[in-house]
């Protein structure tokens, strides 16, 4: 989506300058109430020169690094104003304050359902901030999200609803992208390595999400920086089946190697009686060495020796 946020360039003068300026309508305006007690007609010229003073006032502006004000001039957008420091602008302008600072969003970990259908714990860590002011304000509701009380608060209390209110409405699309990706990939799948999953595939995942999380939040100027999965498990309703499936999972896994490992042994002890002539076994003697070796190397418990002082016949 384009851009529809530029730089205010209308009038704008340095603060100090103006606040001088004031003053001197201020003064002014006390001079002509001092004479107004002796000469009639000045009076007048006071007041009208102290309305001028107070409406020159209201046009003051200070502003810290990566922060901004949208101005509106009897409701048409006029641009945002971005320079850091002290500045007048045109008093009649309502000025909204909005912050471009990067945030976090640390949500509740949510249940959903993985590509399998099985339900999942998922959370995540997002960094987010401003980029388009203009989509920001006018193109999602964010002054009713806010309370609709932004023209009845001051100023830095303004800003912070409206703060608040893109909060929530990043909570609640990145809520929906979370169970969008989270649908896509299975929690694991032992069985085919090359599929991507929730566990094992992270980077990949996290990109996915930061794609999905942009397109839903550029309808409202906000860019997506980063976006990290930080927390994953299966729900407690099968988190103990799931449990006994990956145990199980783990010692098949153990035993093939553990047999792979044995039956490696056995060949070289075989192999090495043969060579060196230890010792002549016909193929039952080699049996049951065999069967003897495997118990020994495969058990799960120290093999108790028997000695058998008799003949294998």
């Amino acid at each position: 989506m384009d851009n529809k946020e530029f730089s205010y360039n209308g009038v704008v003068l340095n603060g100090f300058l103006a606040l001088l300026l004031a003053l001197g309508l201020f003064a002014l305006a006390v001079f002509f109430f001092v004479k107004a007690g002796t000469e009639d007609g000045w009076a007048a010229a006071g007041v009208v020169t102290m309305m001028a003073f107070a409406l020159c006032m209201n046009g003051f502006i200070k502003q810290e690094p990566n922060e901004a004000k949208v101005l509106v001039f009897f409701g048409k957008y006029s641009g945002t104003f971005t320079r850091t420091g002290f500045y007048w602008v045109n008093p009649l302008m309502n000025k909204k304050s909005v912050s471009l600072r990067a945030r976090n969003l640390n949500p509740e970990p949510i249940k959903v359902n993985d590509k399998a259908g099985n339900p999942v714990l998922i959370g995540m860590v997002l960094v987010w901030k401003l980029e388009d002011t203009y989509k920001a304000l006018f193109e999602i509701d964010s002054q009713s999200l806010a309370g609709g009380m932004l023209t009845s608060t001051p100023r830095n209390g303004s800003a912070r609803m409206l703060s608040a209110a893109f909060e929530n409405f990043v909570r609640v699309q990145s809520d929906a992208a979370l169970r969008q990706v989270a649908g896509f990939y299975a929690y694991d799948n032992p069985d085919t390595a090359d599929e991507l999953t929730l566990r094992s595939n992270a980077e990949e995942i996290n990109e996915q999400l930061v794609k999905k999380l942009n397109d839903r939040l550029s309808m409202a100027g906000i860019h997506v920086v980063e976006a990290r999965i930080n927390y994953l498990a299966y729900a407690p309703e099968i988190a103990a089946v799931m449990l006994r499936r990956q145990q199980a999972d783990a010692i098949i896994a153990a035993r093939e190697k553990i047999v792979d490992g044995a039956v490696s042994m056995v060949k070289m002890a075989l192999d090495k009686l043969k060579d060196e002539g230890v010792v002549n076994l016909d193929e039952e003697r080699k049996a049951a060495m065999v069967s003897n070796l495997l118990v020994v190397l495969c058990g799960d418990e120290p093999a108790q020796p028997v000695v058998n002082s008799g003949s294998l016949y």
